[in-house]
């Protein structure tokens, strides 16, 4: 099974929200719809601004653990390693 770690935000060096799914195009349209309550939604964070491929779906898991104990500068860092504009990356998945 697949995995996916991504981020969303809710604009450019905004507030960020790392996580994982199997699902990518179908977990990012629930934060671009706030179909899901929490956290994604009360802050109203819709733009995919990095996403991650995983094989494996216990690899994913575990990267998303380790990036959610990282410094903000390292996840900036690797969002622009990616998507230097902070772009939504949403319409690149369909």
């Amino acid at each position: 099974m697949t995995g996916w770690v991504y981020f969303v935000t809710n604009k450019p060096h905004g507030i960020l929200y790392a996580g994982v799914t199997s699902d990518l195009p179908k977990r990012a349209y629930e934060h671009k719809e706030g179909a899901v309550k929490g956290f994604t939604k009360r802050y109203g964070l819709k733009r995919l601004v990095y996403y991650e491929p995983f094989d494996d779906i216990r690899n994913a898991i575990q990267r998303e653990k380790t990036i959610k104990h990282w410094p903000r500068a390292w996840k900036v860092r690797l969002i622009h390693g990616m998507n230097p504009e902070w772009d939504d990356l949403y319409d690149t998945l369909i």
